[in-house]
């Protein structure tokens, strides 16, 4: 079981925020962080359900993580290990993961792949989704693995799709000339372009590209 309790802080007063492992009697609080996190046109049908959520905590409960503010569960991350081949980057979301049912999580893997990550958007401004990556971080470190990984979903980029390309919006992105609200949010996170990858999830925001990112353990010799 992992906790860890800080402060955060709303209008400059302090908040106590409490990062811990999930468990059966969150199930309904953390269907709710999915509903409210990833609203339409995101397919409801990649909404985690109750099933998916009791392998998650069977399975590698280690990244089975949410984040609580007064009692209120504000938001979730959820992780599993793979084994990855930056040469290879390419790959579907549901193909790794088993749709979400992390049945394909390998004990054995070097990597800790990112499934999930969603925060109420009435705590966003909290910073909290930092915590949670901060705490997968620490399980990276602990557990002496090579990397975290994941796919960034791109939702601004339908904006632009018509006079770029993935390729091309990412840089962007990445140059600070656009701002993305999930790949801009991962790189304030210390996560690091790997690629952008095509199909990655159905997505229509995205147009179905994502941006791989990693977070190299710095304990380990790459």
């Amino acid at each position: 079981m992992y906790k860890k309790q800080q402060y955060v802080f709303k209008d400059s007063r302090p908040v106590l925020a409490t990062v811990r492992t999930y468990t059966e009697e969150d199930f309904e609080g953390l269907i709710e962080v999915q509903r409210e996190s990833f609203p339409p046109p995101f397919p409801p049908d990649l909404l985690w359900n109750e099933e998916q959520l009791r392998n998650h905590i069977t399975l590698y409960p280690q990244g089975a993580l949410c984040v609580e503010i007064d009692g209120e569960i504000a938001g979730s991350m959820t992780g599993m290990l793979t084994t990855f081949d930056p040469r290879q980057p390419e790959h579907r979301w549901d193909e790794v993961t088993d749709e979400g049912s992390i049945r394909t999580h390998n004990p054995a893997g070097d990597s800790l792949y990112v499934v999930d990550i969603g925060i109420k958007p009435k705590f966003r401004k909290l910073k909290l989704g930092r915590l949670l990556m901060e705490a997968m971080y620490e399980r990276v470190v602990a557990d002496g693995l090579e990397r975290l990984i994941g796919g960034g979903r791109m939702p601004g980029y339908h904006h632009h799709a018509e006079k770029m390309t993935a390729e091309e919006y990412s840089e962007k992105v990445l140059s600070g000339e656009l701002r993305d609200p999930v790949i801009s949010f991962l790189l304030s996170c210390g996560r690091m372009p790997v690629a952008v990858v095509p199909n990655y999830l159905d997505d229509e925001e995205s147009r179905n590209y994502a941006l791989l990112m990693e977070w190299k353990n710095p304990f380990r010799q790459h």
